[in-house]
């Protein structure tokens, strides 16, 4: 048995305009092996003396992990193969010892690196847990991919099996064409890293990290690396319903019209290049005829066809002025559903929510959508359409050399689009978030300004949106740095495959081989027409990708469950004398902490009732509660016998009128936030609400008046005048049921008279619950209840309260010790002006 083949030596490595397959085998599978036994060796010691185990039953089954596996046994099996087939069935019969060499490494090295995935995913190092493969694994599966490729160089070369002239010929391109797709999957899933402890599901990688670990690590998605593609099909699910106008049917006859032209311009894509190489080979010809027809014809379909990627043809403009419509019915149909959504999510999610965030969520995920199915149906979906259409041309035309060469040109392309652009999700994710992370800081300095100036710490702010804005800007880097590896790979790809078909056909047509200059003129006209838009192809998928991952939050909102919703049949509530009952209520925000234990109290309709009591006793709770912000856990409450569970939301809240503590205006006039209360209300209302909120006179000595712009959150008026406002609203709204939320406790003694008047007209004949930490607001009350940790420990009128000697007489005489206080420190300011005058 020798080495090499007879009459091949192995020294001799360029032989005939290709490489012998005995250097060639020898030299891949050495420098490969010893790459993965060298480096894996000192990989498997750390992990050795390092690396701690993960149980099995926390990895849950992985079936790209399953298949990650099989096809690293597979590639072995198939040199076995090879080698055993080498020995019995091929031409010669003869097993040689570069082949038993090859077989014997690759067997090893394959298996090598199967145990050493299995160390990789049952073993973590210290520190972070890995987000993918280590560099040994990943190194190995991308040179066993290169070395798959480099046998390209040997295509033209008889020694190789690439024409196919035999049975031993074809069963060795089925082999390599088993070991190429094998090799490319591996690596392919050696990018994702299925099988690792960094990508389980949250629920297992908390079990496995721990919440100090989780924590640190894993808080939101800035660490998530799963693909963009993920839930795909669900999003584009929930997106259909908003493409397709079901409530237009000439919207409809737009969407079919637009597919009728896509259709028509992959046809005019193929005949372009075809007329131009009839009108080349009509002037070469013996006797040269001016064929005017074929240039007409011919100027007709790039006038349909425009540019060369048909961004200025006359078909592309008809289909892009046609989509618009449609674009706008998308847009328009998916903000107002998530803008509808958010204003039905409960409270708990509105005050753990951050304003900024939401909105840049909101507006990056609805913009996403403008994009998205233009980059699907006109972009992605016509070039694959193109590419398609360009093999089977020409395989028919020309022959199955060209069909191979754009074959593999496109295959590799995209792969490698698709691979390295994954890849860099990760970044692209980061980047989003670092993007978030700022505005969210930005808006939320803006929006407490007066705080920020309360406490002097401009350069804080200014330092800390500083550091949002390097961070961000780090994360931009990264992103930006693997998206130039991504066009030089591209680039590199494009050009070996214009490369490599260009000189075939030249040769050809100098030759005389069949071909004439007018398919050169075909091939040349009709593989750049081909590789400009292939060339945007990574353009649209990444694009395609970040609107995917833009997406990400928006369908977190999407997702986001309603805690309060109505019952199935739930009718209006009837008001009827306006009774409030509760009956044994308990409720907590969390189980951990219970912030109303076994309430019951009830408030006639018409009369009036005050919540008092420390800070966290649960009044607030309360009024929360009868808003069915939240549903209570236990218990009942009735508003004329009727449970609020089994009424509507909306005609609930219709009922209900409040005046909070911290009133909030919306940035627009006086007029609007007054009108609020009654969205339908005319003018001569509004300006009666305002007068018996006594804030009419003041809204009259503003220069605008009712149409005077009252700043963000209301800020440019004072804080009587807002309660004024919000008094008007709500006498505008006339509700049966008043809920006063502290409305005096932020005033002035003086401004607190003046709004107890208008207050009092606003509860006149209305059932009223006040909650008050001023107890003389409240001395008038029909009853007060007083609650003290979720229970209520007292209840009577103002007078029986005090000679009870209880909670409420401590807050009596607290208040009182406190208003003698006050009085006192007033005189004695008094007075010491009075001195100061006399000298």
């Amino acid at each position: 048995m020798t080495y090499c083949p007879p009459n091949i030596t192995f020294n001799g490595i360029w032989v005939e305009h290709g490489i012998s397959k005995c250097f060639m085998d020898t030299i891949t599978t050495t420098v490969i092996s010893l790459y993965l036994l060298t480096f894996g060796t000192l990989q498997l010691w750390m992990y050795n003396k390092y690396g701690t185990e993960v149980s099995a039953l926390l990895l849950p089954k992985n079936k790209l992990y399953t298949l990650q596996k099989f096809l690293l046994y597979f590639v072995p099996i198939l040199s076995v193969v090879r080698i055993v087939l080498q020995g019995t069935i091929l031409d010669d019969k003869r097993v040689y010892g570069y082949m038993i060499l090859s077989t014997v490494l690759t067997t090893i090295i394959y298996l090598y690196s199967v145990f050493i995935l299995k160390i990789e995913r049952h073993k973590l190092l210290p520190g972070v847990p890995p987000r993918g493969h280590g560099l040994v694994l990943l190194g190995f599966w991308t040179l066993a991919f290169v070395s798959e490729n480099l046998d390209f160089i040997n295509i033209g070369k008889l020694e190789w099996w690439f024409h196919l002239n035999t049975v031993t010929d074809q069963i060795e391109m089925a082999l390599f064409i088993l070991r190429y797709v094998s090799n490319l999957l591996i690596f392919a899933l050696g990018l994702k890293a299925p099988g690792l402890t960094g990508n389980l599901d949250p629920e297992y990688r908390a079990i496995i990290d721990g919440p100090t670990t989780r924590s640190r690590y894993y808080q939101g998605r800035a660490e998530d690396t799963s693909s963009a593609w993920n839930n795909a099909l669900y999003k584009i699910k929930t997106l259909a319903p908003f493409l397709w106008p079901k409530k237009s049917f000439l919207l409809q006859l737009r969407v079919t019209f637009c597919f009728v032209l896509l259709i028509l311009g992959r046809l005019i894509n193929l005949y372009v290049p075809v007329y131009n190489k009839k009108i080349v080979d009509s002037v070469t010809e013996a006797h040269g005829i001016f064929r005017w027809d074929l240039v007409l014809i011919y100027v007709a379909f790039k006038f349909l066809q425009g540019g060369g990627t048909g961004g200025m043809g006359v078909l592309n403009n008809l289909r892009s002025f046609l989509w618009i419509r449609i674009q706008q019915y998308t847009t328009r149909e998916i903000e107002v559903e998530l803008f509808r959504h958010l204003h039905s999510l409960s409270l708990r999610w509105h005050l753990g929510r951050k304003t900024g965030e939401v909105l840049r969520v909101m507006d990056r995920g609805t913009d996403s959508i403008n994009n998205l199915f233009n980059y699907i149906l006109f972009s992605i979906l016509p070039t694959i359409v193109d590419i398609v259409v360009a093999v089977v041309f020409f395989i028919s035309v020309f022959n199955k050399w060209f069909g191979l060469i754009v074959f593999l040109t496109m295959t590799l392309y995209i792969a490698a689009t698709i691979m390295v652009t994954e890849w860099r999700t990760k970044f692209q994710r980061r980047m989003n978030l670092a993007d978030n992370a700022q505005k969210a800081r930005s808006v939320d300095s803006l929006l407490n300004f007066e705080t920020v100036k309360y406490y002097g710490t401009e350069s804080y702010e200014v330092d800390s949106y500083r550091k949002a804005i390097i961070e961000f800007q780090a994360e931009e880097w990264k992103s930006m740095i693997t998206l130039n590896i991504l066009n030089t790979s591209q680039n590199i790809i494009v050009c070996s495959g214009l490369l490599a078909g260009s000189l075939l056909c030249l040769h050809m047509v100098v030759a005389n081989q069949g071909l004439t200059i007018g398919d050169y003129v075909l091939f040349a006209s009709y593989i750049i027409q081909l590789y400009v838009p292939l060339n945007w192809f990574g353009t649209y998928y990444r694009a395609i990708q970040k609107n995917f991952v833009d997406m990400d939050n928006m369908f977190d909102l999407l997702r986001e469950e309603q805690e309060v919703i109505d019952a199935p049949g739930a009718g209006p509530l009837v008001i009827k004398r306006g009774q409030v009952e509760f009956s044994n209520v308990t409720f907590s925000y969390a189980p951990e902490k219970v912030i109303l234990k076994n309430v019951s109290f009830v408030v006639p309709g018409g009369k009036t009732v005050a919540l008092v009591g420390p800070s966290g006793a649960g009044k607030s709770t309360i009024i929360r509660l009868l808003f069915r912000f939240y549903d209570v856990e236990q218990g009942a409450i009735l508003i004329d016998g009727q449970n609020l569970k089994t009424v509507k939301q909306t005609s609930l809240r219709r009922a209900i009128g409040v005046v909070p503590q911290d009133t909030v205006l919306f940035n627009n006039t006086i007029k609007y936030n007054i009108q609020y209360g009654r969205i339908e209300a005319v003018d001569a209302d509004v300006i009666a609400a305002a007068k018996s909120a006594d804030i009419h006179e003041r809204i009259l000595s503003f220069p605008n008046e009712y149409e005077t712009q009252v700043g963000e959150r209301g800020l440019r008026l004072s804080g009587g005048e807002k309660q004024r406002v919000a008094i008007a609203r709500t006498l505008l709204k006339e509700p049966a049921i008043v809920l006063l939320d502290e409305a005096t406790s932020a005033l002035d003694t003086q401004t607190e008279r003046n709004i107890q008047a208008a207050l009092s007209t606003v509860c006149a004949n209305r059932t009223t619950i006040i909650i008050a930490h001023r107890l003389s607001t409240i001395i008038h009350a029909d009853e007060i209840l007083v609650l003290k940790d979720g229970m209520l420990v007292e209840r009577g009128k103002h007078e029986d309260l005090i000679h009870y000697n209880g909670v409420y007489h401590s807050m009596w005489q607290a208040q009182l010790q406190n208003d003698q206080e006050v009085n006192k420190v007033s005189n004695d300011d008094v007075h010491q002006e009075t001195d100061g005058s006399n000298i």
